[in-house]
């Protein structure tokens, strides 16, 4: 879920400054955002025509809005359909151990499958900040994937014994940064 995505839909139900947005984003998602990224994000949006200046309130706070290409972008995005990326870093991590001679890739295991199942014995946190559908809702997540990441980890440990670590590459990529001069 994109920050920027989120404020432009929240901008979407109405006008709001800075610190509202980001206690909006707070209490819908439970997750604390930087007031210095809601304003540097606000920045990008107007930048982009997707929100506005809509003048100040009683006590002189910017006002944002969500322009009509906004509003058209916020609803856009959230009835698209997402897969999480390729980028996942236990995934990563446990992919480039498998490559290198000597790595503890059983080892690695073993601390990800700790962790996630501390994770999973401490359950969730009591948070005010959400009504009890929405923290369901964000804790019924959070379970399904720690327990989707330990099935992973059982199918790592039974790849891992068809790994063949390898040394660097005698192939050389043609480019690459030149030594500077000292002149």
């Amino acid at each position: 879920m994109t920050v920027r995505h989120s404020l432009l839909a929240i901008l979407d139900r109405g006008d709001c400054y800075g610190s509202q947005l980001r206690a909006e984003y707070l209490k819908r998602t439970g997750v604390a955002v930087n007031v210095g990224q809601v304003y540097t994000t606000l920045e990008r949006l107007e930048r982009d025509g997707l929100v506005e200046h809509r003048g100040t309130d009683d006590d002189g706070r910017v006002l944002w809005g969500a322009t009509v290409a906004g509003s058209a972008e916020a609803r856009e995005w959230l009835g698209a359909a997402s897969i999480a990326e390729r980028r996942d870093e236990v995934a990563l991590r446990i992919a480039l151990a498998l490559t290198l001679p000597g790595a503890d890739v059983a080892g690695i295991v073993a601390a990800q499958r700790a962790a996630v199942r501390a994770a999973l014995d401490a359950g969730e946190a009591d948070d005010d900040t959400l009504d009890a559908v929405t923290r369901a809702v964000v804790a019924a997540a959070r379970r399904t994937r720690l327990e989707a990441e330990l099935r992973f980890l059982d199918e790592v440990e039974r790849l891992a014994g068809e790994a063949t670590p390898f040394d660097l590459s005698d192939d050389r990529p043609r480019r690459g940064r030149p030594v500077r001069s000292a002149g």
